[in-house]
């Protein structure tokens, strides 16, 4: 994993957000870039001059890159900056839009923002959908409870439906799990109306063998009508750093039965949760 790109509007929900990008990026010696979007303002009767105020576009980013400076001094203190810290201001007067063209930009390998005060990550601090980030940026999306106070990934709980898709997500997780030396925790909760048995669990094992040479994955199976209270008394049981699921794009009641898992993930909001897509599962290593 090469960078990391982290995206603010410079609200208070943001601020734990900051910290984490900065500690995290330090713990992997990876690259930051900071960035903020910002919609640049039309003049009324001004659309079909070319250019009716030449300095107006260069000083709006003048002065978001200050406010940028500014933001990040005031919370990391007036030493953050680096070579391998970057900050891009963009301009688009759509956010998730200007968040995929920076992440496009600098080949990101993870998108990480805050979450939304008591409504977790359903909407991002930029006052769009992260449901909208998730489906259409082209890697995946960490985002970090307001209240986060300290950067230790320990132990990561990946929730496994056994399929092909998440094997290529676990092999892609390992990129920031083994500099941390961290366990990646495989867990499966299944209702007594689906479960198959241990043969599931016997071929997914085999085939990250196959796959993996990371050591330190553990694997779990449960059995409960309540998929979401039991993953949620899991999470606090194993002390779990970080919390990743797979958004798939199938058809069906199982997808049904997932997307709410998700959505029920995404609004219990107190561990940091990485949300893939199926279509950026193969993008986090460069």
């Amino acid at each position: 994993m090469k960078t990391i790109l982290y995206a603010t509007d410079y609200s208070e929900n943001s601020v734990a957000a900051l910290k984490y990008a900065y500690t995290l990026n330090t713990q992997l010696g990876t690259r930051l870039v900071i960035t903020h979007v910002f919609d640049y303002p039309t003049v009324l009767g001004t659309e079909e001059l070319s250019e009716p105020f030449p300095n107006l576009e260069k000083d709006n980013f003048k002065m978001h890159r200050s406010k940028l400076e500014k933001f990040c001094d005031k919370y990391l203190g007036k030493n953050w900056n680096s070579p391998n810290i970057q900050l891009e201001i963009v301009e688009n007067k759509s956010v998730i839009q200007g968040i995929i063209t920076i992440a496009n930009e600098w080949h990101a390998n993870i998108i990480l923002v805050g979450m939304k005060g008591d409504s977790g990550i359903r909407e991002l601090i930029m006052g769009s959908t992260t449901k909208q980030l998730i489906e259409n940026a082209p890697c995946p999306i960490l985002a970090i409870p307001a209240d986060m106070s300290h950067v230790e990934i320990k132990t990561i709980v990946y929730a496994t439906d056994f399929e092909e898709e998440d094997i290529h997500t676990i092999n892609r997780l390992v990129e920031i799990a083994k500099p941390l030396n961290a366990k990646i925790n495989v867990v499966h909760i299944s209702t007594k109306k689906e479960y198959k048995g241990d043969m599931q669990m016997k071929w997914f094992k085999d085939a990250l063998k196959e796959r993996l040479a990371y050591k330190n994955i553990e694997f779990k199976l449960f059995i409960s009508d309540d998929i979401f209270d039991s993953l949620r008394i899991y999470l606090g049981d194993v002390d779990a750093d970080l919390v990743v699921m797979l958004e798939r794009e199938k058809k069906g009641l199982k997808k049904w039965l997932h997307q709410d898992l998700v959505k029920k993930m995404e609004s219990y909001g107190r561990v940091p949760l990485m949300s893939f897509n199926e279509h950026n599962h193969q993008t986090l290593y460069y």
